[in-house]
């Protein structure tokens, strides 16, 4: 049986209070299995611990317990060493809220090598890199560009950029596009969902839009700290009760096709996530009365 990429078994998490006398726990015992090359979204409301779950599965929080697998490196076993935490940085890539602290260059490909140089790639290889990068991100032609004059949605696509060119395996998205219009909102969906696709990355992206988690192979919901459900977006949106107990909306489009079908309206099928299925399932139900 083929090993899991990332593989928690009650995994805990605590911050402490200022004054250092308390603790408040944040994780309270997650178990999961993610596999190399899915698709997973996260969803959950603000406070709920989904963005400590992802601070711990790149070790910028170091959990309170449990266990904690990252491509068969057990980082709960012993202490972590320096070539450990080089080599998870290296298979485990992470975009976060707001693309102006992600930034660290005055010009776009500088911004974009700094990662794989940190690694000590070679300068040969290192241009290639930053130029294959920013063109998976469809951003080649702003590479002499400064990062501040880009848009929002650029600015993240850069981001994304370095760390295509660290090369990992898998990559966090930590509410990338909570700062986002809806057009660089856009942008970096379609990159995510080409990485995944057609660069077989791992993705997790946390998120609390129920749109962006529509487009996941699967959808883990986190509440209070705890692992409330997983499972298709399909069957995770069906569940209207369980996602307003965890502070959630239903996504419109299902919330249409869940009040049609408690009114007596016969719809049938199951792609209830997405937009375009719900209008094709409804078109049908009415076609036949």
């Amino acid at each position: 049986m083929t090993q899991p990429f990332i593989h928690t078994e009650n995994l805990c998490f605590s911050y402490k209070d200022s004054e250092g006398a308390g603790e408040h726990p944040a994780l309270k015992g997650i178990s999961v299995d993610i596999n190399a090359g899915e698709y997973v979204a996260v969803l959950g409301h603000n406070g709920s611990g989904k963005s400590t779950f992802a601070k711990l599965l790149n070790l910028i929080l170091e959990p309170s317990s449990g266990v904690l697998c990252i491509n068969g490196m057990n980082l709960t076993e012993g202490e972590i060493d320096d070539e450990q935490l080089m080599e998870l940085r290296r298979n485990v890539g992470m975009v976060f809220q707001n693309p102006d602290n992600q930034l660290v260059a005055t010009v776009v490909e500088e911004d974009v090598a700094f990662g794989p140089e940190n690694l000590g790639v070679p300068q040969e290889e290192l241009r290639r890199r930053v130029d294959d990068a920013l063109d998976v991100v469809g951003m080649r032609e702003y590479a002499k560009h400064e990062p501040h004059r880009l848009s929002g949605g650029q600015k993240q696509r850069v981001a994304i950029a370095g760390m295509i060119a660290m090369m990992p395996k898998c990559i966090i998205f930590d509410e990338s596009t909570a700062m986002l219009d809806p057009g660089g909102r856009r942008e970096v969906l379609d990159t995510i969902r080409m990485l995944n696709r057609e660069h077989g990355i791992t993705v997790l992206n946390i998120t609390h839009y129920m749109n962006e988690a529509a487009e996941a192979d699967r959808v883990l919901v986190i509440n209070d700290g705890l692992l409330l459900t997983q499972g298709t977006p399909n069957e995770v949106f069906s569940d209207r009760a369980l996602l307003l107990s965890a502070g959630l909306e239903v996504p419109q489009c299902s919330e249409v096709v869940l009040e049609l079908r408690e009114g007596g309206i016969a719809i049938e099928g199951e792609d209830i996530a997405s937009l375009q299925g719900c209008a094709d399932m409804i078109a049908r139900a009415y076609a036949t009365r």
